[in-house]
């Protein structure tokens, strides 16, 4: 038994180490990327034509963002067989996953909420646009 348990330890700290390399790599971008362009796309332009190409650049950049988050998402659901097994010597293991987690959920939620903004803002923009063209074309009408 007491073989089985260490054999099954060893299976999980090598799949671990697999999975650890998308990890960094996934963290690494959120780290060196997707935190500062986030972070550029808070402020958004005054003009409706200006936050129309914002809008396309955060999309562009939301499709690759997007794509980490999955990549780091099916890493953990591979790491999702960790919960069933209490073995203390993967303490320090379940610590990193944890790590690994909590900033990808974090980065996730927040771009989600960037992703609903813009795209809030170009809703709010267009629509303060028709109101100033109804607007013009109903002063146009009483100079007439």
């Amino acid at each position: 038994m007491m073989s089985n348990k260490r054999i099954q330890e060893l299976e999980l700290v090598m799949e671990f180490e697999k999975v650890e390399q998308c990890f960094k790599e996934v963290s690494s971008w959120i780290e060196n990327v997707g935190r500062k362009r986030l972070k550029e796309t808070i402020n958004l332009d005054d003009s409706l034509e200006m936050l129309l190409q914002a809008q396309k650049q955060f999309k562009e950049f939301d499709l690759v963002a997007s794509e980490y988050c999955k990549r780091g998402q099916e890493a953990l659901k591979k790491m999702n067989q960790w919960e069933d097994f209490s073995f203390v010597d993967v303490h320090s293991y379940r610590v990193k996953l944890k790590a690994y987690e909590d900033q990808l959920e974090e980065f996730c939620t927040q771009l989600d909420e960037m992703r609903h903004r813009v795209c809030e803002t170009v809703r709010l923009y267009e629509f303060f646009d028709k109101v100033r063209q109804g607007i013009c074309c109903t002063e146009e009408g009483v100079k007439s």
